[in-house]
């Protein structure tokens, strides 16, 4: 019985691993249609950052491009390393600019 459970728990964290895998933000920007609504995580450094009162946006760079991540829960300084969760849409549009394909963020950790 033990190691059933033991099997069964395996099972479910290497599932749960796999869908928390990063992704680089080129493979988001190149293709927005594979990732429109779905849930990512990506890393990598802000570039750029603005906000008020709990709310705005930042650029996240990884290397092999960049995006626009929207928070709701703050922002993260410019040079932070940041590891993100959360989901991609497109047409986005902040404080009277766009910003073509983005991140809504679910939750946010700096390194």
């Amino acid at each position: 019985m033990k190691r059933k459970i033991a099997v069964s728990a395996l099972v479910v964290l290497s599932l749960v691993l796999v869908a928390c895998e990063t992704v680089k933000i080129s493979s988001v920007v190149n293709d927005p249609s594979r990732w429109v609504n779905k849930t990512v995580r990506v890393s990598g450094t802000v570039t750029t950052s603005m906000g008020a009162a709990g709310h705005g946006a930042y650029q996240l760079s990884d290397g092999t491009g960049s995006i626009w991540v929207i928070s709701s829960r703050g922002v993260p300084a410019r040079g932070a390393q940041v590891g993100v969760e959360g989901t991609v849409f497109q047409g986005v549009q902040f404080m009277g600019q766009s910003f073509g394909v983005a991140i809504r963020e679910k939750q946010h950790h700096t390194r």
